[in-house]
């Protein structure tokens, strides 16, 4: 007897195949049989009949590690169909480290990831991936997160990784690829990560390709004096070429400013890949971003890590230097004038409330404002950028975002960042968002090749064992929606809103989601 059978639904396999009526039988927690199943019986029978059928969603690119320990549901995810989400991105979480470096990097992430408990074993990825295996509702992977290990062997400090320094963090991150990361990533801001050189990313990340991983990187925005020609593209390009590793760029995509240059935003890449280079990306369906005020402060700022800071933050001397420098140096894509608290959990009242709005409530200048708020949080900040004012520029970058998804190197990714009552609608939206509404208003690419980006390619690309198809012997992560009606309601003024048309989630074999309501069952895997 069949453990589940979703009968007469519409399959989309994953492999960009066409699409076919077909019943879809489930045995423990795998696919046991695909086609006319109407002589089998099961314990559990959905009825699929006008649906699609298709792979459970594989996210590459969020930061939920902390709300996954928190809120183990994570219906955010789940309810868009998502079954699987990488973890350990932007070169920043929490493992390998020591109970006391994880206390020291939970207070500096705290603004992103929440407060999970601090007692958490997270010295080894082993020991990360325990802490989420069959205890949330979605699987998790890991990548090793390039400031997380430099914390480890290095401390927060601005030191070189060289001799035994630079021994230990190789013997790191091999260890930690050993025990089930799936590459090694980088941000643009979050230190301890922005010190670390070009030259020294390219001997890790020789140890990253010497184990078939994938070096994933949110191209450098800070330190861009210790980076190949100042960072960016051209520093995760020249570190593929010099180690021989497969990169994977995140959410790369236009913005307000480049809005319509599509073929100019992907000339570097497309250049690289022509000679040999071997990239992929991904994208999320928002025309802004969202991340923590703390990466905003200089790098001299950060030495010493959290307690430090607020140190600084608090001497007169240091902080006239912090204000000047946000004030008149920090520049990044959009200006400190349109950030909106996302995450103010001391302060909650001022989450949706824009920076300039509490400086003028204060009398006080930006860079002023903001330093106030972060000693009296405790650092742990979120905020989200505002959607352009100009609705033309919003649809261009969604036309371009479709324009880059038809491409054969592009998967879908939500970059969720769920902490506090306002976050990124993209924590709500962006797989639906994709599916629904900007499949059907802009076309370009068919439904088929929608849900490969969003299962079979980063299945495929991070090595994800036995997923990404509905296939038989494969792991039955699936989502059922409707094609028709699937669409996301998630906005940046009422952002916490679950999307419609996507009424069944199974996750290995379980049913997560029914009839668009959580389960509670926990059957994420630690994978591959």
């Amino acid at each position: 007897m069949l453990d589940v059978l979703i009968t007469g639904g519409m399959v989309v396999d994953g492999r960009e195949t066409p699409s076919y009526i077909a019943d879809v039988g489930i045995a423990g927690h795998r696919i046991e049989a695909i086609g006319n199943l109407s002589q089998h019986k099961a314990r559990r029978v959905i009825d699929a009949s006008g649906l699609t059928v298709a792979p459970g969603f594989i996210d590459t690119h969020v930061h939920s590690e902390g709300d996954l320990l928190i809120n183990p549901q994570h219906a955010c995810g789940l309810r868009q169909g998502i079954t699987t989400e990488l973890l350990g991105i932007d070169g920043m979480s929490y493992a390998p480290l020591s109970n006391e470096n994880y206390r020291i990097y939970r207070r500096w992430l705290k603004g992103l990831l929440g407060e999970p408990p601090e007692d958490l074993d997270m010295s080894s990825v082993k020991a990360f991936r325990a802490n989420y295996h069959e205890k949330v509702s979605i699987n998790t992977a890991y990548l090793v997160p390039n400031g997380t290990m430099r914390l480890e062997v290095a401390g927060f400090h601005d030191v070189p990784l060289e001799g035994d320094t630079m021994k230990a963090a190789k013997d790191l991150v091999r260890e930690s690829m050993h025990q089930g990361a799936i590459g090694f990533s980088t941000g643009s801001s979050y230190y301890p990560g922005p010190w670390t050189s070009t030259d020294e990313l390219v001997e890790l990340c020789e140890v990253v390709r010497d184990s078939n991983g994938v070096y994933m990187a949110e191209p450098r925005r800070a330190n861009p004096e210790r980076a190949f020609k100042g960072g960016g593209v051209p520093e995760v390009l020249e570190i593929a070429r010099r180690s021989g590793v497969k990169i994977h760029l995140a959410h790369f995509r236009t913005d307000p400013k480049t809005a319509g240059k599509v073929r100019e935003h992907m000339a570097l890449i497309d250049e690289a890949k022509s000679n040999g280079v071997d990239v992929t990306l991904d994208i999320y369906p928002y025309a802004s971003g969202s991340t923590i005020p703390i990466s905003f402060l200089p790098s001299e700022a950060q030495e010493g890590g959290p307690e430090a800071i607020v140190k600084r933050l608090k001497d007169p001397k240091e902080r006239k230097k912090i204000v000047d420098y946000l004030e008149n140096e920090y520049y990044y894509l959009r200006s400190l004038e349109e950030v909106v608290f996302s995450y103010v959990p001391k302060n909650t009242h001022l989450e949706g409330i824009s920076l300039p709005e509490y400086a003028a409530s204060k009398n006080a200048s930006l860079g002023e404002a903001l330093c106030d708020l972060l000693i009296e949080e405790d650092l742990g900040i979120g905020y989200t950028m505002p959607p352009p004012t100009s609705y033309g520029l919003w649809q261009q970058v969604s036309r371009d975002s479709m324009k880059l998804l038809a491409r054969d190197d592009y998967m879908v990714c939500s970059d969720i960042t769920p902490a506090g009552n306002m976050p990124h609608p993209r924590s709500y939206g962006a797989f639906p968002r994709f599916l629904g509404r900007l499949r059907r208003k802009f076309g370009g690419i068919t439904l088929e090749e929608m849900v490969h980006r969003m299962t079979g390619r980063p299945a495929e690309r991070f090595n994800l064992t036995d997923r990404g198809r509905i296939e038989k012997g494969y792991f039955a992560d699936i989502t059922i929606f409707d094609a028709d009606r699937v669409i996301d309601t998630s906005t940046y003024d009422d952002p916490i809103q679950y999307p419609v048309g996507i009424p069944f989630v199974l996750v290995n074999g379980k049913v997560a989601v029914d009839h668009e309501r959580c389960t509670g069952v926990m059957a994420g895997q630690a994978i591959p």
